[in-house]
């Protein structure tokens, strides 16, 4: 069993924290969209300085407003990575647009490229690698290309339940990574149990896929909530974990906390240094605020704003 050692916020009580669990929350990263970032008067207070910030591009939100939410938290100093969903990018002049607004007033060069929830394309592109074979993201000079990573399976790409179209997709993906100075990694769907993740993590690695993982997390939030969001976004198998609290009376209306998740996945990495799992991606579906302070309060001073840390 891991040693615990302690931090201290200002003005609470000591709290201990799971070196393997600082250690796996070291860098990670968030995701918001632009109505909710307005809400937060002060990221700095919350998240770490440097930390990655993506903004999730919804259909039907303009395009100003995500560049508005870029450049303000690319000036309070995060690294900011904005969604480009395929399915809503009319063509290639509308991508070269989006891609000069981002780096014009948020000095943009990070981008997470997905298909998007859209069902009918309403325009050129249907999927990512599209989307990098337009080559506007090289010229542009973007160092970071992260893409979509499904543990469970994807019915909107594999509708017969398997993952042959999923897996060649990543096999397309790593020839595009071994064949140019892009930084990729895999931002997955959030899931609730550590076991199908870990084995599916473990079959990229086998099948000869070294993207680095970045693995999806659903941040605190009421049980009713994240029912709601995994059942939308095709959460699959560990969806079970959530139906088996709602058994639960006692826990019914107690706040969803994903603690015993990250723990089981710290312990795993710990264990297992050269795995392809590189770092946690949080999906903040109980609110930014909420998701922050459970970092701060299980990952010691590597998820605290400077401003909190002890001399």
């Amino acid at each position: 069993m891991a040693l615990l050692h302690f931090k201290k916020k200002p003005g609470t009580s000591p709290a201990p924290v799971n070196p393997d669990v600082e250690a796996f929350l070291q860098g990670y990263s968030i995701e918001v969209m632009p109505r909710t970032a307005e809400k937060i008067t002060d990221f700095t207070t919350l998240l770490p300085k440097g930390t990655r910030v993506y903004i999730a591009h919804l259909e039907g939100v303009p395009i100003e407003d995500m560049v508005a939410c870029a450049k303000r938290l690319a000036a309070d100093g995060y690294n900011v990575m904005p969604h480009f969903p395929a399915r809503i990018i009319k063509d290639k002049a509308m991508l070269g647009d989006w891609i000069a607004r981002y780096q014009g007033e948020a000095n943009v060069r990070q981008a997470l490229l997905l298909a998007g929830g859209v069902a009918k394309p309403c325009g050129d592109y249907e999927n990512s690698m599209q989307l990098m074979e337009s080559g506007l993201f090289e010229a542009a000079d973007f160092t970071h290309l992260h893409v979509a990573g499904h543990p469970e399976g994807n019915r909107d790409i594999d509708k017969d339940g398997t993952d042959k179209n999923v897996m060649n997709a990543l096999r397309w993906k790593q020839a595009f990574k071994e064949r140019t100075d892009a930084k990729m990694a895999l931002a997955t769907q959030f899931a609730f149990e550590a076991k199908p993740v870990i084995a599916w993590a473990e079959a990229l690695k086998e099948a000869g896929i070294d993207i680095p993982i970045h693995i999806g997390i659903a941040g605190p939030a009421k049980l009713q909530t994240l029912v709601r969001f995994a059942i939308a976004c095709g959460v699959g198998a560990s969806l079970k974990v959530l139906q088996k609290r709602a058994l639960d009376m006692t826990k019914l209306l107690l706040p969803f906390e994903p603690t015993d998740l990250v723990t089981e996945m710290a312990t795993f990495k710990a264990a297992n240094p050269d795995s392809n799992i590189e770092r946690v991606h949080f999906f903040p579906l109980g609110g930014i605020k909420t998701n922050a302070n459970w970092a701060i309060n299980h990952g010691g001073k590597s998820a605290v704003p400077a401003y909190l840390q002890e001399n």
